[in-house]
């Protein structure tokens, strides 16, 4: 195989970027996959560039300028921005290959950008791109059978993740994973329909052994969509591997999966900070180790579990799903005040529902009922647009009460009730500095602004009410301040996409795989990298 120049690109946020908060954390939440594929082109003998940008380099100067292929890795939200990048670079002759969430929730879309769109990906897909690696009009659609069952650790990776984590001032998280894919299947859920895959426990040991003899105190990040499904097989390998109090962990994970006894052992093993969802105070009971419990009697039982986690973990962020449809009226709202009450301690993290073209369940039902609106991808990051019309609330509804939240989650009260319940300098102050940056007050500022023109801005109320698909001028001035320079290097078309083509690919004739392609994903594929 001709040896290559090839670039490999983590997009972490959609464009520059002097926000504090991403300065200080936008490093701390590179993606692995990236950094994979990286160690794949290099054992397959080619010269490799990679960076992860977050916000803060230039592309310009910092991306290679002499590549023969170049993989993007991309959030939807930042789509338009890779789109912008693979048009610069096929029309220097390079070819450009797509990967991340966005390629699995949008691949049709992409595929008339990239050369490649790739679904799941293992080294043996990685070395097909890369023997062909030639221009592709339109792009093929490309995926391996199933996840991979075994990963570059993190010593492979370090030459990827260690320029990363120097970039942000204060916390350097090193990212890692003990599984891939989720037991559960909440059906709004990129990982529902990903099947549950548990990673080899020697690599984990290995992976914290190194990173004892890089760092003084290591702080890892687990990237499993719900870390400890396996909890004695993980938490035996932490403890074979390292030393009591040299490692910090955080991770994401289920209430159900944090009782009391576990607590104490995850403290004791190291664990700073668990990020648990809670999603809906009338569904996920299973999740949320509350049965049939719902409204009323799930807060009182969540926030007193939560409580309970805070007591072992110092740091503890809830995840909350806004506008699920069996929302209705003001109570879920009220309920979820109740429940910052309840727990002041707990940081309380809203996203609102959004409908990642094929991700999930959930979408072809939204797609089909004619919900689903054509939202530009720039916006679609949970919290700055929901692309799907609610069932139960008016916009000028569903805004009021969002905002109302907010307001009551990151008051001066709040910050200070919440402040007051943490313990140690680095909760206290990163909760803080969370309430009152672009997370907390910035998206209440944003809010209103959409809020006030629903009522002043007919263009864009009727694109709100799906009467036109015309995208209002308030969202094109924001893509065109945030991509900057590249916001002429978009390509014709890339502001529009159909938000029902996974519903319509469901409903049309099956289509055969592209010539050369090892599969063809199918709607309803996941994965990826």
């Amino acid at each position: 195989m001709q040896r290559l120049r090839v670039g490999v690109l983590d997009l972490m946020t959609k464009g520059p970027t002097r926000a504090f908060w991403g300065r200080l954390m936008q490093p701390n939440f590179a993606s692995i996959m990236p950094q994979v594929v990286a160690v794949w082109c290099e054992q397959a003998g080619h010269d490799v560039r990679f960076l992860c940008y977050t916000g803060g380099e230039d592309l310009t100067r910092d991306l290679p300028s002499d590549a023969d292929v170049i993989f993007i890795a991309a959030y939807t939200q930042s789509a338009h921005l890779a789109y912008s990048l693979s048009n610069l670079y096929r029309r220097r002759g390079v070819v450009t290959v797509l990967g991340g969430p966005h390629a699995r929730c949008y691949p049709d879309d992409a595929a008339r950008y990239f050369d490649y769109v790739v679904g799941f990906t293992d080294q043996a897909l990685v070395q097909d791109v890369l023997r062909d690696a030639t221009p592709q009009h339109p792009g093929v659609q490309l995926s391996a059978a199933r996840q991979p069952t075994h990963l570059p650790g993190i010593e492979r990776r370090w030459n990827f993740i260690a320029p990363t984590i120097a970039r942000t001032p204060i916390l350097k998280i090193v990212p890692t994973l003990g599984s891939l894919g989720c037991p559960y299947t909440c059906p709004f859920c990129i990982d529902a329909v990903v099947d549950y895959q548990p990673l080899d426990t020697r690599q984990i040991k290995e992976d914290l052994r190194f990173l004892l003899t890089r760092l003084k105190r290591p702080l890892v990040g687990w990237h499993d969509p719900n870390f400890g499904v396996r909890f004695e097989q993980i938490m035996s390998a932490i403890e074979e591997a390292v030393p009591r109090d040299r490692i910090d962990f955080a991770a994401e994970s289920s209430l159900s999966l944090l009782s009391e006894d576990r607590l104490g052992r995850l403290r004791a093993n190291g664990f700073k900070a668990m990020l648990p969802g809670v999603e809906s105070w009338y569904s996920l009971g299973g999740k949320s180790n509350t049965g049939r419990a719902a409204g009323a009697e799930k807060v009182g039982k969540v926030a007193d579990h939560l409580n309970t986690v805070q007591r072992y973990i110092p740091y503890v962020q809830a995840n909350f799903v806004l506008g699920l449809d069996d929302d209705e009226g003001e109570e879920p709202f009220e309920l979820t005040r109740r429940f910052v009450d309840l727990a002041p301690g707990i940081f309380p993290a809203y996203s609102l529902l959004s409908a990642f073209g094929q991700a999930a369940p959930l979408n072809l039902a939204l797609q089909r009922d004619g919900r689903v609106l054509p939202t530009p991808f720039h916006f679609l990051d949970n919290n700055r647009a929901t692309n799907v019309r609610p069932r139960h609330y008016t916009w000028t509804a569903l805004y009021d009460h969002v905002i109302a939240l907010r307001r009551h989650s990151f008051s001066w009260r709040a910050v200070a009730r919440r402040f007051q319940a943490n313990q140690g300098t680095v909760p206290r102050w990163l909760n803080a500095v969370r309430a009152r940056s672009s997370e907390g007050s910035g998206r209440i500022r944003y809010d209103t602004t959409v809020r006030r023109l629903l009522d002043t801005d007919a263009g864009l109320r009727r694109f709100f009410e799906g009467e036109t698909s015309a995208v209002p001028r308030f969202y094109l001035d924001q893509m065109r301040s945030d991509l900057g320079p590249l916001w002429g290097a978009l390509p014709d078309g890339a502001l529009s996409h159909d938000p029902n083509a996974y519903w319509r690919a469901q409903a049309a004739p099956a289509a055969g795989p592209h010539p050369g392609a090892r599969s063809a994903p199918g709607p309803s594929s996941a994965g990826g990298w």
